[in-house]
């Protein structure tokens, strides 16, 4: 019989961590967790949160070896091959970001966020059209997903379809309206179709929810310039 007290710490150990993660007291959870994981070396969810904080603070390599022990200690979590997949992701390792986020599909196959996740690492890889039937089955399944319409929206401004972009762009905006990044692309594609003074009203409502977006003042900049408005686009590049 496995010792359990070497697997499951209490559960106010664990909403205390959750709660320090939700604080953003990143560096405080990292050396709490290290010293709980001497007491609990099996507790997968002590090396998920762990890799998480580490994650946030750009420990990529000890966050994956992190998440390699989750799913090492519990093979059916599928929180932790999403986790891991993201990771992976970031070191630009896509082929086995994909077959992550694949397994915990499987696992979990009503998984939004990671079919959402998936669906990013096959557009970077240049499988745009599959990278589509995952936004679009990411959003079936979380209606709400500002973050997949917005990411549907990229793929289809690639496409130079403009028109869907367009209304998922909005759809983000509209489920979320403090989403800068959903107004700079809204804008984007806008400006693509010569609608000028939309895309200006796009830009601005991003730098207004975003002060220092410096993509945005610099699309600001070229539309003001295309209108010979010189001063202010100068402003905008500065």
């Amino acid at each position: 019989m496995p010792n359990l007290s070497l697997q499951s710490p209490p559960p106010e150990t664990i909403k205390q961590l959750i709660v320090l993660y939700n604080k953003k007291e990143l560096n405080v959870l990292v050396k709490r967790g290290k010293k709980l994981l001497s007491q609990y070396p099996k507790a997968f969810f002590i090396w998920n949160i762990l890799g998480a904080a580490l994650m946030d603070l750009g420990s990529t390599e000890e966050a994956a070896e992190a998440f390699k022990k989750v799913i090492y200690l519990n093979p059916n979590y599928a929180d932790g091959f999403s986790n891991l997949g993201v990771i992976l992701k970031k070191q630009d390792k896509l082929e086995d970001a994909a077959k992550a986020f694949r397994k915990a599909i499987t696992l979990k196959p009503d998984y939004a966020e990671a079919y959402n996740n998936l669906g990013v690492t096959l557009e970077q890889s240049g499988s745009l059209n599959e990278a589509i039937n995952l936004y679009k089955k990411s959003i079936l399944l979380k209606p709400n997903y500002a973050e997949a319409y917005n990411n549907l929206g990229n793929v289809l401004k690639s496409q130079s379809n403009f028109k869907e972009a367009i209304n998922a762009y909005n759809k983000a905006i509209s489920i979320n309206p403090k989403y800068p990044e959903a107004f700079n692309n809204l804008g984007i594609a806008f400006q693509s179709q010569g609608r000028l003074e939309e895309a200006l009203s796009s830009y601005n409502n991003a730098i207004s929810l975003k002060p220092n977006y410096s993509s945005a003042y610099n699309n600001l900049g070229n539309v003001l310039k295309s209108q010979n408005n010189l001063k202010e686009a100068i402003n905008a590049y500065n």
